[in-house]
C-alpha cells in the first residue's frame, strides 16, 4: 500500500481515548480538557473493523495510544481483538508507564509485542511538577514489571526541554547501560498548541553534546540510533523538528473519535465511522493518498491540525 509519493504505508496508530491521568504542562492544562462524549468515541468492535480492513490493504504494525490507553476500560480485551486479526505482524502500545505494574502482564499475555513509555525526567519533584497528577515511582515500578513479565526492548520516550531535563541527559542515557531500553529523545513539537512552556527548545543534537561517548549504531524507523560502548541497550534521536523525515513515514492516525489523520501535522481528516465494506476501504485508500509530502511545521510555525497530541495519540 503506497501514497501517492511512494511511501509504503504500512503503520497504523490509534488512539482509543483522548482521557488521561496525568495533566503534563506542554500538552494540557490543570483541569485537563473538553473530552469527547462517551457516545462519541469509537467502540472496540469498531476500531477492530477499521484495524481489519487497514490489515487487509497493506498495515502490518498497530500501536495503541492515547491519551493514555490504559484507562480505557477492557484495553486487554481490545489488544487480544486487535492481535486476531489475519495478516497483522505487531501490535504494540505508547503508555505513560504509570498503570503498568496491574496490566504489563494481561498486555503481555494478550500479544502486545512492545511497550513505548513516556518519561521525561527522573527527579520525583520535577516529576509531579511536568505532569500535575503522576508520581515517578509508579512509572518506574511500571518499567520494572514490564521487564519481569518479558517485554523486551522496551522504548523510553524523553522530550527534550531546555531548562528542564536538559541536565538529565547522561543519567537518562545511562538507563541503557545495564538493561535492554532504547531512551530515545524527542525534540518537543507545537502540536495544536500547548498550555505551558515548561522548557525551552532543545535539538536532538543537545544529546550527543551531553554524552560524547554515543557512537553511531544504525537507523530505527524515524530515530537515528546510538550506544554506549558496551551498553545492552540503546540511545535514539528523533529530530523532527530540525531534520524532517517525511520521505520515510509510513503511518497513518485513527482517533478516538474515528477520524483518519493521513499526518501527525496536517489538519486533513477522514472521517471512517459509520463505514462498512466497499466504502471503509475506498475512506481508507483516500486517505493514504492525501499524505501529503512534508509537513510545513517549524519553531514559529505550529502544526496545522488544531488537535493536540492526546486527541491525535503519540
Amino acid at each position: 500500500m503506497q501514497d501517492s509519493f511512494q511511501r509504503t504505508v504500512d503503520t497504523l496508530r490509534i488512539s482509543v481515548t483522548d482521557l488521561c491521568n496525568f495533566r503534563c504542562r506542554y500538552c494540557m492544562g490543570p483541569d485537563g480538557v473538553p473530552l469527547c462524549a462517551h457516545r462519541d468515541i469509537l467502540s472496540f468492535e469498531e476500531i477492530e473493523r477499521i484495524a481489519a480492513v487497514a490489515v487487509s490493504l497493506g498495515v502490518r504494525r498497530i500501536r495503541l495510544t492515547g491519551g493514555e490507553p490504559l484507562v480505557r476500560r477492557g484495553i486487554v480485551t481490545l489488544c487480544r481483538m486487535l492481535g486476531a486479526i489475519p495478516g497483522l505482524e505487531e501490535l504494540t502500545m505508547t503508555t505513560n508507564g504509570s498503570l503498568l505494574v496491574r496490566h504489563a502482564k494481561a498486555l503481555k499475555d494478550a500479544g502486545v509485542a512492545r511497550l513505548n513509555i513516556s518519561l521525561d525526567t527522573l527527579d520525583p519533584e520535577k516529576f509531579r511538577r511536568i505532569t500535575r497528577t503522576g508520581e515517578l515511582s509508579d512509572v518506574l515500578a511500571g518499567i520494572d514489571e514490564a521487564e519481569r513479565v518479558g517485554f523486551a526492548g522496551t522504548k523510553i520516550n524523553v522530550v527534550l526541554l531546555g531548562g528542564f531535563n536538559d541536565d538529565e541527559i547522561p543519567s537518562l542515557v545511562h538507563l541503557t547501560m545495564q538493561r535492554d531500553l532504547c531512551v530515545r529523545f524527542i525534540e518537543w513539537m507545537p502540536i495544536g498548541g500547548a498550555y505551558e512552556n515548561i522548557g525551552t527548545f532543545l535539538p536532538a543534537d543537545a544529546v550527543l553534546q551531553a554524552v560524547p561517548s554515543l557512537v553511531p549504531s544504525g537507523v530505527d524507523g524515524v530515530a537515528a540510533r546510538y550506544r554506549l560502548p558496551g551498553a545492552r541497550g540503546s540511545v535514539g534521536l528523533i529530530p523532527s523538528m530540525t531534520h524532517k523525515f517525511c520521505g520515510r513515514c509510513s503511518r497513518i492516525r485513527l482517533t478516538a473519535d474515528g477520524k483518519l489523520k493521513p499526518c501527525l501535522y496536517s489538519a486533513a481528516e477522514i472521517p471512517l465511522r459509520g463505514l462498512n465494506g466497499d466504502a471503509l476501504t475506498d475512506a481508507l485508500r483516500a486517505g493514504i493518498l492525501q499524505k501529503p509530502k512534508e509537513h510545513r511545521m517549524d519553531r514559529t510555525h505550529p502544526s496545522e491540525t488544531v488537535r493536540r497530541m492526546f486527541e491525535i495519540g503519540g
